[in-house]
């Protein structure tokens, strides 16, 4: 007797089996609109790039700089870089061409003098090896210092570093940058014999913690317009540790050739800043709450008086607001992609190997515990670059684990009666795994995918402090110049397109797991 086949239901596995919303979908979907973003600014002209790094002075010079280019050549500023290191990584690979620095960082930082004081030309000679070159002294030095409330000081007779040994109950709070430099505080600690142990503080933050009284000594820079606002005493280099840091710019060799003309309007800067002019663009920044490219303007124009407000409004939706959202989310849809194109797979290896699956879950739970900076740090060496390709490498890693996890989970969740009567009828393995198993997992693999996009939307930030732009751009410049506006202006988009990602995969789940119900 012939057994008829019984009818094939609506909503079956088999008929979903190619449903547009499946992880594959999405993936595909995901990459082509990373690819899109990423390929728009690809006919664009040629481009002076610019840098500068997280504090004010430096954010303030980059846009010097690129104002006085601008009517020369196309010219993009990257504010709030990060430091020396990450500057100079990006110069080399051409991420940059022009950067303001300082010579005694140059001399010790990147060439690595015991000690600083050669010559401009013995400095250019050893750079050139490099493609660099050091020229354009702007017109003011800004040196290193260790600065304590005036009131403290006064009352403990400190006025020089070398009064500091007296006091090892004093509490130092340094920048992170200063804690590691070769002319920071390992080196300045040996030479005066001081015993306080220093903790490290974001430079932006360390002058509120020392008016708070939560921190009695701090670094600055001597042309920083806190000192005076928060009443500073800048302890005396009785010993003379710190070398002289006039202020130039650091660029690649091929600029000169490549922009003749903004080369030549840039070197009009040379000896046009002087230290009081530069304290007085430091103050409008931290005591005026104006904008970088306010102040270059108002500099470059000779007009001083205040610029017009600009409200948070303009800030939030400024000029930039559309290459950051271009930046941050084609960092989001490609890291994603990635890790859905790998995920998936390892999690269907985790939920049908015994030995392999605890295996590969351990491996991809290890990599979320490394934190998001450390793990940047030591990709810009392994990947010998900065910027985009650094930031995708940590954000595919940490995007992996919700991803293969819920593959994992979902696919052993599947009841095994569903498997075996799929493979009594003649399925493969491979055929079963794509037809049956997959389809019915969908929705909790969805799941996944869309907790791995949220938590790429927020740790996408991170990529500005090595150059990927996004919105954590203006975090970074907020944060250098103690900006609550500028902080807002990139944390609330951040934080919207972490809220829409959401409401996406949400409805795209309810639609999977409507599709999935009988």
């Amino acid at each position: 007797m012939r057994v008829r086949p019984a009818p094939r239901q609506r909503g079956t596995a088999s008929a979903r089996s190619h449903h547009g919303c499946s992880p594959i979908t999405i993936c595909r979907a995901l990459a082509l609109a990373a690819c899109t973003l990423l390929a728009y600014p690809a006919t664009a002209a040629p481009t002076l790039h610019i840098g500068s790094k997280r504090f004010t002075e430096s954010t303030i010079l980059g846009e010097i700089l690129t104002q006085t280019a601008a009517p020369f050549t196309a010219v993009d500023h990257t504010p709030g870089m990060g430091n020396t290191a990450i500057l100079v990584a990006a110069l080399r690979s051409g991420a940059i061409d022009v950067y303001p620095e300082y010579l005694g960082t140059i001399e010790l930082e990147i060439l690595h003098h015991e000690k600083a004081g050669e010559s401009l030309e013995q400095i250019n000679a050893e750079l050139a090896d490099q493609g660099l070159g050091v020229a354009i002294a702007l017109g003011f030095e800004n040196s290193y210092g260790l600065g304590m409330r005036s009131a403290q000081a006064h009352e403990l007779g400190i006025d020089r570093i070398s009064a500091l040994a007296a006091h090892p109950q004093l509490r130092a709070g340094l920048s992170h940058e200063f804690l590691g430099r070769a002319d920071g505080w390992p080196g300045l600690a040996e030479r005066y014999s001081l015993p306080q142990r220093a903790a490290g503080l974001d430079h932006g933050l360390a002058f509120e913690a020392l008016a708070q009284g939560q921190i009695d000594v701090i670094d600055v820079y001597t042309t920083d317009a806190k000192i005076a606002h928060y009443d500073i005493t800048v302890l005396n280099d009785d010993l003379g540790y710190f070398p002289h840091y006039d202020a130039v710019v650091l660029y690649r060799r091929s600029v000169e050739q490549r922009f003749p003309a903004a080369w030549r309007a840039l070197q009009g800067l040379q000896g046009k800043i002087s230290a009081a002019q530069m304290i007085t663009l430091n103050a409008q920044a931290d005591d005026e709450h104006r904008t970088a490219a306010q102040i270059a303007h108002g500099y470059l124009t000779a007009t001083h008086g205040p610029s017009p407000a600009v409200s948070f409004a303009d800030r939030l939706f400024g000029a930039d607001f559309w290459r950051l959202a271009r930046q941050h989310l084609s960092l989001v849809a490609l890291s994603v992609a990635l890790a859905t194109a790998l995920g998936v797979p390892l999690g269907v290896i985790a939920a049908h190997r015994r030995i392999a699956g605890p295996v590969i879950l351990g491996i991809v739970s290890t990599l979320q515990t490394i934190p998001a900076l450390a793990l940047l740090a030591a990709l810009i060496p392994a990947l010998g670059a900065i910027g985009t390709a650094p930031t995708l490498v940590a954000l595919f890693l940490f995007a992996l684990l919700p991803i293969v996890r819920n593959t994992a989970v979902a696919l052993r969740s599947i009841p095994v009666s569903l498997v075996e009567a799929a493979t009594a009828l003649g399925a493969r393995p491979l055929t079963c795994l794509a037809l049956i198993e997959l389809p019915l997992a969908a929705p909790v693999i969805v799941a996944g995918i869309r907790t791995a996009a949220v938590i790429s939307v927020g740790t996408a930030t991170i990529g500005a402090f090595v150059g990927a732009g996004g919105f954590g751009e203006r975090i970074s410049i907020g944060l250098a110049l103690n900006d609550d506006q500028m902080l807002l202006a990139g944390a609330l988009p951040a934080a919207a397109l972490a809220l829409l990602m959401e409401l996406l995969f949400a409805a795209l789940e309810r639609r999977l797991r409507g599709a999935s119900a009988p």
